[in-house]
């Protein structure tokens, strides 16, 4: 049996004018053998499509949206975007000249239709000037529409072409035979006025629409402007070109100027300088750069000059994957999304129902004028009935929301994400590297009075020799800070090599077996300890300093103090945290001294010491037992368990590749005040889209059956079709705007109804 493979891409939508549509696409992709997922964002208009590409392709997949009336953009390379972008651009060309115009001559249309309805020629003039906007300047909607009712669907454009095409043919009629009312009694109207009009509004609202869903991926179009066109690439004998930089290849040598952007990842070979990343780091001070250190794609050089090689280029650069993981992010789908598409997906046929209802009514309970007053209710309900507003309520404010947590150094994998960050109230520090610096060094090496000669470790080589070589074959963080401060020892070789998970490492020298680790590995082989040794293990404890133990197989031998200092933003962090009611447990594998001296300093209430990587996860499933929403904050390498675990997992650092897999967000910055602020971001989003999604709803529910005339029984009150053009048409820009305000409120302090409490640190 052959493997599936399975390959996720996003395509750019074409063609789309409202909800309905993007439920149509997304169906059509869903129907495609060998797809296993699809989902189609109508704000940024872009299908995301799973599928086994043995039995698929992505020309098949344009074809299958072509034949539904719609089109993919499935261009190969890096100009996908740009090419979509392109369209976009041609389509609001477009569509502000089609409003303009339409603007401009609905206006004298409707000065003739409420105040010089008596003048003569007034229906001809007013018919002269509608023509043109129902069938030229209006024209796409009953195109769209056509190709709509041939695949056998219908969308917003069905609902525009049918209420102004009624509009318009009725006062055709009226206009050429007028007798035929009059003869029964009835006054001929014309409503030519509230057919061009009706079409006016609704371009000026999906022109207005379009410049603002444009506003909503500004986020997107930064990061994208931060690689630059063209690289300065050194060549032999220091010899140096200006080209393109889909040219650069890994291995390729990189002139890098005072004020230029740096243009792929790769390691600095000579020169120095200092990197502005704050755009990948949101950590304001330039960073020192010089040989052998790692500098990112979209960072700005300030002052000297150096060389690099390119190591990562294309999509493989820090920066193009942020911009990946947005793009996905944003087009991903909120669990509260579901319940609006299957609305969308049923829209109009339900409206077009409940129009023709309204007519019936209308026509055998109005009277003489019950065919008037019915076909104006027909078209007044399909006129003002709005899926786009349904449609763009979830959407709109998760780009903007995400967008704004990358442009805050905040990447958000999806929109679920979102939701669950929002009903989080326990967070999980990792210590190391995420409350710490992670960065440790040794503060005191302390020796045995009996190990400081050479002739003590009984095999011809120095205990610190000894020390520094078993260390250097660990890859733990605290055996680098060892093997630093004995940087100038000798290796030498050590024999049966074993790392013990949590406790530390062990190997043999000369026949002699040597530990370095905690003191549960001593105290597991049973060695001994001189009371100097305890007395400066107990001290150094004290000061919240990790205690390294070196021994052979029978005593102690040494002791070094490791030191990782509490991260500035930590203690801030912990209480913008705590002040919100969420609580916060650190755990570490360290011992219990030092665990509890850093919770102190950090403000942090529960913490737990002696903790196994292994064991990480079953912390977490022991908390969400008891009923809670758990976020697991750690590096996303050692850590990768719990975060697994956790409801929402977030990986700190400088965006590894494993960190952006496991974690459902990740904090591109060491700054661990990014942790309150994704949430209250989250909180911003989350009430934005119910906002969105309250108002959508509200409208549609009041709106249609006031078009319907519920209320004529009551006051006598008919909804005007012109006025309903305009309801319909400023209800999605309502929305999209509401969302665009997500990018001026500021991200305030989280707060809870209960009153902050005072903690006593606790194991």
């Amino acid at each position: 049996m052959t493997d599936k493979k399975n390959v996720q891409e996003s395509f750019p939508v074409l063609g789309m004018s409202c909800a309905a549509c993007a439920a149509r696409v997304e169906k059509t992709l869903n129907r495609q053998p060998g797809v296993s997922q699809a989902s189609v964002n109508y704000a940024s208009a872009t299908a995301t499509v799973e599928y086994d590409s043995q039995s698929c392709s992505a020309e098949a997949l344009q074809k299958a949206v072509q034949a539904a009336g719609y089109d993919l953009l499935i261009s190969r390379g890096n100009h996908t975007l740009e090419e979509a972008e392109e369209a976009h651009e041609r389509k609001f060309g477009a569509l502000k000249f089609r409003t303009t115009w339409a603007i401009l001559l609905s206006v004298p249309i409707l000065i003739i239709g409420m105040f010089f309805m008596d003048m003569p020629y007034a229906n001809p003039v007013m018919w002269a000037l509608s023509t043109p906007v129902v069938f030229w300047l209006g024209r796409n909607f009953f195109i769209h529409a056509w190709k709509q009712l041939k695949h056998g669907s219908a969308n917003m454009d069905t609902l525009v072409a049918i209420s102004t095409g009624t509009a318009y043919l009725f006062s055709l009629f009226n206009m050429l035979a007028p007798s035929f009312w009059l003869a029964r009694g009835i006054h001929p109207h014309v409503y030519f006025e509230a057919a061009s009009t009706i079409i006016a509004f609704i371009l000026l609202g999906r022109l207005l629409e379009e410049k603002a869903k444009g506003n909503t991926s500004t986020a997107i179009k930064k990061l994208m402007g931060l690689q630059p066109k063209t690289v300065t690439l050194l060549g032999n004998g220091q010899s140096h070109r200006t080209v393109p930089i889909e040219q650069i290849r890994p291995g390729d040598l990189i002139l890098v100027k005072p004020g230029e952007r740096i243009a792929v990842d790769g390691i600095v070979t000579e020169g120095t300088s200092y990197v502005d990343e704050s755009m990948l780091s949101g950590e304001p001070m330039a960073v020192p750069k010089q040989k052998d250190a790692k500098v990112f794609a979209g960072t700005i050089n300030q002052k000297g000059s150096f060389c690099f090689r390119a190591e990562k280029v294309g999509t493989d650069t820090l920066l193009a994957k942020i911009i990946h993981m947005v793009q996905d992010a944003q087009g991903s789908k909120a669990p509260m999304q579901q319940l609006v598409d299957k609305i969308a997906g049923i829209f109009v046929p339900v409206i077009i129902g409940i129009a023709t209802i309204a007519f019936i009514a209308w026509l055998l309970l109005g009277g003489t004028e019950g065919f008037t007053h019915g076909l104006l209710a027909f078209v007044t309900v399909v006129i003002i009935a709005c899926p786009c507003a349904l449609g763009l309520a979830t959407p709109t404010a998760i780009m903007v929301g995400i967008g704004k947590g990358a442009e805050r150094g905040i990447l958000i994998k999806d929109a679920e994400s979102l939701e669950i960050a929002k009903k989080i109230d326990t967070v999980v520090l990792d210590k190391t590297g995420t409350v710490t610096e992670g960065r440790p060094e040794v503060s005191k090496l302390v020796w045995d009075a009996q190990a400081t000669t050479p002739e003590a470790s009984g095999t011809g080589h120095s205990l610190p020799d000894i020390f520094y070589s078993l260390e250097k074959l660990s890859e733990h963080p605290l055996a680098e800070a060892v093997v630093g401060h004995l940087k100038t020892s000798s290796a030498i070789a050590i024999r049966n090599f074993e790392s013990l998970t949590g406790k530390g490492v062990k190997g043999e020298v000369q026949g002699r077996t040597f530990l370095a680790g905690n003191r549960a590995l001593l105290e597991e082989h049973r060695i001994a300890i001189t009371p100097l040794l305890q007395k400066e293990a107990d001290r150094l404890a004290t000061e919240a300093q990790t205690v390294i133990w070196f021994a052979d197989e029978a005593n102690a031998l040494a002791i070094a103090g490791i030191t990782d200092r509490i991260k500035a933003s930590s203690v801030r962090a912990v209480g913008e945290l705590r002040a919100a009611g969420i609580e916060v447990y650190m755990l570490t594998g360290d011992n219990e001294a030092t665990a509890r001296e850093i919770a102190r300093k950090a403000g942090i209430a529960h913490y737990q010491a002696g903790v196994l990587p292994q064991d990480k996860a079953a912390f977490v499933s022991r908390l969400q037992a008891e009923g809670r929403k758990v976020a697991m904050v750690g590096d996303g390498i050692n850590d990768s368990a719990a975060l697994a675990q956790a409801d929402l997992s977030i990986a700190m650092g400088r965006g590894s590749d494993i960190a952006m897999d496991v974690a459902k967000m990740t904090i591109i910055s060491s700054d661990l005040t990014k942790i309150p602020e994704a949430l209250r971001l989250s909180r911003l989003t989350v009430r934005t889209i119910r906002q969105n999604l309250f108002w959508a709803f509200i409208y549609n529910v009041i709106g249609v059956p006031v078009a319907a005339g519920i209320l004529y029984p009551l006051n006598g009150f008919l909804l005007n079709p012109m006025i309903a053009g305009a309801a319909m048409a400023f209800s999605s820009v309502s929305v999209v705007s509401n969302s665009l305000l997500l990018k001026r409120k500021k991200t305030v302090p989280l707060r809870s109804d209960s009153q902050t409490k005072r903690y006593e640190c606790k194991s």
